[in-house]
Order: C-alpha cells, then sequence, then structure tokens
C-alpha cells in the first residue's frame, strides 16, 4: 500500500500511534510483535484496556453533564415529553 495519505486527522492519529509504540517499547522493552503471551493474555490485556476505556467515558459523561448539560437539561426532558405524546 503506497497510498500517500494527506488526510490531517488520519496522520494526527498515526503519529499519536507511532508515539504509543516508541512509549510501549521504552517501558515494557519489547513491541506487539511478542510472542511470550497466550492467547488468553492477550484477551486479558484487551479486556483490562476495555474496562480502563469504560471508567474514563463514565467519568468524561459525568464532567460533561456536570459542567455542560445541566443547565439544559430541564428543556431536553420538555422536549422529549413533547415528541412521545
Amino acid at each position: 500500500m503506497n497510498q500517500e495519505i494527506t488526510d490531517k486527522v488520519v496522520l494526527a492519529v498515526m503519529a499519536k500511534y507511532a508515539e504509543r509504540s516508541a512509549t510501549g517499547l521504552r517501558k515494557y522493552g519489547t513491541t506487539l510483535d511478542r510472542e511470550d503471551l497466550t492467547l488468553d493474555q492477550w484477551i486479558n490485556h484487551l479486556l483490562e484496556e476495555l474496562m480502563d476505556a469504560t471508567l474514563y467515558l463514565s467519568r468524561i459523561k459525568k464532567e460533561i453533564e456536570l459542567h455542560y448539560v445541566k443547565g439544559y437539561s430541564d428543556g431536553y426532558r420538555e422536549a422529549s415529553k413533547k415528541r412521545t405524546k
């Protein structure tokens, strides 16, 4: 695949992946090419990461509700009631 990528969002994400890979190499001394983990261990790593992700998302949701939606929530509820009638 020798396609030139010009999408700035894609390039930014690619840069973050490269940075993440370098951080992992420094921290753990290996890449994802490692072969010392079983399939079950890889699955457990992913489960732990996804559990962390749900915690981060819940925290972000709480922050949005506290600071951005609170003033609009009553109006949202009223609009929702009108749509369901």
